[in-house]
C-alpha cells in the first residue's frame, strides 16, 4: 500500500513538473518581472520615442531634456540611468 502511494505521489510529482508554464498577467511587452515580482521595463539598445520628432534624453536647444513628459534644464547620473532637475 505504502508503494502505490509513493508512485502516485512520484507520477503526480513528474506530472506537475512538466506542464507547461502560464503566462497569464504578464507584464507586456518590453517589460518582464523583477526579483519581487514586480514589472520592470527591458534594458537595452534602441531609441525611445514617445512624441513625433522627440527622444527621451536628447537636449533640445532653448527647451532642455525631454524625459518623456516634460523639459527640464540639467541631468544626472542615478540608478543606472539619468535623473533630471
Amino acid at each position: 500500500m505504502k508503494r502505490i502511494f509513493a508512485l502516485a505521489l512520484a507520477a503526480g510529482v513528474a506530472v506537475a513538473a512538466v506542464s507547461p508554464a502560464q503566462a497569464r498577467e504578464g507584464c507586456g511587452p518590453g517589460f518582464h518581472r523583477g526579483p519581487y515580482g514586480h514589472c520592470r521595463p527591458n534594458r537595452g539598445p534602441g531609441v525611445v520615442a514617445v512624441a513625433p520628432g522627440l527622444v527621451v534624453g536628447n537636449f533640445y536647444g532653448g527647451r532642455g531634456y525631454w524625459d518623456g513628459r516634460r523639459y527640464w534644464q540639467h541631468r544626472y547620473r542615478h540608478n543606472n540611468g539619468w535623473g533630471y532637475r
